[in-house]
C-alpha cells in the first residue's frame, strides 16, 4: 500500500452547524470515532448542482476524510473539486431551519442556498 497524500480539504463548519450534526449523529446512533458526516455534490438542483449531507457509519474506500469539530467529514472524489472553501452553516428562519452552504467558488446560484453552478 503506497503512501497517498490526502488532498487538502478546506471545509468550514459553523458552531451552529456542528451542534446540529452532532445531534443527528446521536439520533442515528453513529459513533464519531468511526462514522461521520458525508458532504457531497450531486448533479441536480435549480442551478446545476446541489449539496447533500448524510450521516454515515463509515467512509468509503476512496473518500477523503477530515476531522472537523470533533467528528469526521467524508468527501468523495467527484465532490472534492466543488467542496473546497465551502462554509456549512445551520440557520433558523421563518421559512424553517436547515443547513446552508456558502461557496466562494460558485459562479451562480439561486435563492434556496443549497444548489449552485460552477
Amino acid at each position: 500500500m503506497g503512501t497517498m497524500s490526502q488532498p487538502e480539504l478546506a471545509v468550514n463548519m459553523t458552531a451552529e452547524a456542528a451542534v446540529e450534526v452532532r445531534k443527528f449523529m446521536e439520533m442515528e446512533k453513529v459513533s464519531p470515532e468511526v462514522g461521520g458526516l458525508r458532504v457531497s455534490v450531486q448533479p441536480g438542483g435549480c442551478s446545476g448542482f446541489k449539496y447533500s449531507l448524510l450521516i454515515e457509519d463509515k467512509p468509503a474506500e476512496d473518500d477523503t476524510v477530515v476531522m472537523l469539530e470533533g467528528y469526521k467529514v467524508f468527501v468523495d472524489p467527484f465532490s472534492m473539486q466543488y467542496i473546497s472553501g465551502v462554509t456549512i452553516d445551520y440557520v433558523t428562519s421563518m421559512q424553517g431551519s436547515g443547513f446552508t452552504f456558502k461557496n466562494p467558488n460558485s459562479t451562480g446560484g439561486c435563492g434556496c442556498g443549497s444548489s449552485f453552478n460552477a
